[in-house]
């Protein structure tokens, strides 16, 4: 698994928001919105890895909005929410450029599957277990130890220590680590990101290898 980035839309509020909660407690970062027109407004200012469209919404449907991030927004994957079961409606929905289609009811395990092989497609394919000066992530199991040591982690420090391992020593900016781990409602001027790396570094122990770089960002390394 890799730290992904979803917008849901879907005009079915408790559907919207329970799906989003689940993909949060996935380590994901998710925005939501209940129409169309909400759709296209985050697709045009944000990017995204993934956006869930349910195809009948009010404003635009999700199919317009479909076919016009398609066009303007290519490098997100589009996953089509329908109650049509039809192949028709299948082959329909596929025609428009989605990447995938999956028809309501559903499973959640299914949609976080789908939601996770859609997000892989959108980054550089990473090794299974990342590793550096003894700490090894393991993407999988959403698990990480420091020295053989047990780090347990929450979802939100996980997914901290993810994106700073995935930059391989480099630094990762605070508006880069907002937009892979936080969502849009995240306010940038708030300390949330200070907070968790407190929380995680204290977890990593000594000695220090989470480092501050002034007016930039984070990194990883000794």
């Amino acid at each position: 698994m890799t730290t992904v980035r979803v917008l849901v839309a879907d005009d079915e509020r408790l559907l919207a928001d329970t799906v989003a909660l689940g993909l949060r407690r996935e380590a994901m970062a998710v925005d939501v919105c209940y129409d169309g027109d909400g759709a296209h407004e985050r697709l045009s200012v944000n990017r995204y890895d993934v956006a869930v469209l349910d195809r009948d919404m009010p404003g635009r449907s999700g199919d317009d909005v479909c076919r016009w991030a398609v066009r303007e927004r290519p490098e997100t994957r589009l996953l089509l929410l329908t109650a049509a079961v039809g192949v028709y409606d299948r082959v329909e929905g596929l025609g428009l450029g989605a990447d995938d289609y999956l028809t309501k009811p559903f499973a959640f395990a299914e949609l976080v599957a789908r939601v996770r092989a859609l997000g892989r497609r959108t980054a550089p394919a990473l090794p299974p277990v990342l590793e550096q000066d003894g700490i090894v992530v393991d993407v999988a199991t959403r698990t990480a130890s420091r020295d053989g040591r047990p780090l347990g982690l929450t979802t939100k420090e996980f997914a901290l220590l993810h994106a700073l391992m995935r930059a391989r020593g480099q630094t990762v900016t605070t508006e880069d680590l907002l937009e892979q781990v936080w969502d849009e409602h995240t306010d940038p001027f708030t300390n949330v990101i200070r907070v968790a790396v407190m929380t995680l570094r204290r977890k990593l122990g000594e000695p220090a290898i989470l480092h501050t770089v002034p007016r930039t960002g984070y990194r990883i390394g000794r």
